[in-house]
Parts: C-alpha cells; sequence; structure tokens
C-alpha cells in the first residue's frame, strides 16, 4: 500500500478535511487498472504535467506527485495545484513538498506551486496531462464568490466572529455545488477541451450519486471530437446520494 500524505499540519477550520472523496481518489489512481493506463499514455512523452484543482489540504495532489514512479511509471513529473482558498494554497504547498521529500532522495518530481485562482482560469490552454478534480458536489447553495470573506484571506486583523464567518464562506466552497451539486463541476467539465494536452490529456472527476454520473457520462461522449467518459473507481454499496464513483474522462484517440 502506498503511503498516505500527512496533513497534521493543516487548520481544518479553514481547510477542506480529507474524507472517503479524498481517498477514493487515491485508490483510483493507484488501482492496477489506472497505473497500467496512465503508464502506457505517458510511456513515451515528455514529463506530463498533473494538476489538482481545488487542492485543499494537498493530500491527493501530494500523493500523486510522491508516487509518481508508481502511478505514472516515471518521477519526472510536473505538478501544480489552484484553488481559490489561500490557506488551502499554503497547505498544499507544505503538504507537498514534505511528501516529496519523504519519498525521493534525487530525481524528485518537481512541484510548480498552488495558484489561488478559481478552477483553470489562470492556465494556458492545451497545458494540463491529467487533471484531478474532487468538486463541490454536496446539493447546496453555492456561496456568493463575490463575497468580501475571498478577498480578506490573508488579512490578520479581523474579529473573532469576522474571522470565523470567513472561515465557514472558505469551507462552504469546498462543499456546496448548487443545484443538483453539478454548478461548479458544469463549469469545470465546459473547460477539459480546452485546458488538457490534445496528445494525452486526462481527468478524473469524482461524482456523487445524485450528480447523475449516467447522465454526465452521456454528455461527456456527445462532446464532439469523440470523447469517452469511464467509471474507474467507486465507493462501495451505500445507499443514497453519497455513494460516489470517479470519471475517467480523456479523448478516444491517443495523438502520437
Amino acid at each position: 500500500m502506498l503511503p498516505t500524505p500527512s496533513t497534521s499540519h493543516v487548520s481544518y477550520d479553514r481547510v477542506y478535511e480529507p474524507a472517503e472523496d479524498s481517498y477514493l481518489l487515491l485508490d483510483t489512481l493507484s488501482s492496477a487498472e489506472e497505473t497500467s493506463f496512465l503508464k502506457q499514455r505517458f510511456v513515451s512523452s515528455p514529463s506530463p504535467l498533473i494538476c489538482e484543482v481545488g487542492t485543499g489540504s494537498g493530500v491527493v495532489l501530494a500523493f500523486a506527485t510522491a508516487n509518481a514512479s508508481h502511478i505514472f511509471g516515471r518521477s519526472d513529473v510536473l505538478s501544480v495545484g489552484t484553488d481559490l482558498n489561500s490557506f488551502a494554497c499554503k497547505a498544499t504547498t507544505q503538504t507537498i513538498k514534505q511528501a516529496v521529500s519523504e519519498q525521493y532522495a534525487q530525481q524528485r518530481p518537481q512541484f510548480l506551486g498552488s495558484i489561488n485562482s478559481d478552477l483553470t482560469s489562470a492556465l494556458r490552454p492545451g497545458i494540463l496531462d491529467v487533471l484531478i478534480f474532487n468538486p463541490p458536489y454536496v446539493p447546496a447553495p453555492m456561496p456568493d464568490l463575490s463575497d468580501s470573506a475571498l478577498h480578506h484571506q490573508g488579512s490578520s486583523a479581523m474579529s473573532g466572529s469576522a474571522a470565523f464567518e470567513r472561515d465557514s464562506h472558505l469551507l462552504a466552497l469546498s462543499y456546496a455545488g448548487g443545484e443538483a451539486g453539478m454548478e461548479v463541476t458544469n463549469i469545470l467539465l465546459d473547460q477539459l477541451p480546452d485546458v488538457l494536452s490534445l496528445e494525452r490529456g486526462v481527468a478524473y472527476v469524482l461524482l456523487c450519486a445524485q450528480n447523475k454520473p449516467d447522465e454526465v457520462k452521456s454528455r461527456i461522449e456527445s462532446w464532439p471530437g469523440s470523447w469517452t467518459a469511464t467509471i474507474v473507481g467507486r465507493s462501495g454499496k451505500q445507499a443514497g446520494w453519497e455513494k460516489l464513483v470517479v470519471l475517467r474522462i480523456c479523448r478516444a484517440k491517443v495523438f502520437t
């Protein structure tokens, strides 16, 4: 079993705590089926660029980066994270640097940094080879992205009640997905054809049962350009909407 990166340094008052969804992504990425798929996909390409959108504590991106040799069959990967929550960006940086230093003495994967931004808005088109997204999938009203909490993330001159309100707002961003829990996910899905690399781009997106994964699969497979969407991870036989799946999304043709 591959080691799970430590997140003991993370303040969960401000940053999403790793839970079943996080660990399902770890299990999926390290499964025999997915490591075989990824090794074949990246066997002869330049160093793949991996990005997690909405990193939270950084546990998933740290796992993929630190265990690159097992997952991708090569240690020369590059990784980057994005998150609207600046506290999550700082946590991610520490989580990844610690995990990589524990796994590699030399020839380490290169962590490029954690970007404080909305989804893929700070990334160039066609730049990502692997995108990982554990979205806010709970059907609950989305927080206001124009709220002042987002503009005072680094402020230390706040009253206790104001700081609590800010932290609550930031945590809500990590789980509240709007109508059917799909508002944020739909935005990210629309960005995939532009942000994934043409040659090898692949995305792993987590959904819950109430997000209607089969409908999402059908929609993706109707995109122009011959796309496939495959369920490659499941959380088990739980009842209700909390049952989770991981979709692997990519173009059907691998260009050479």
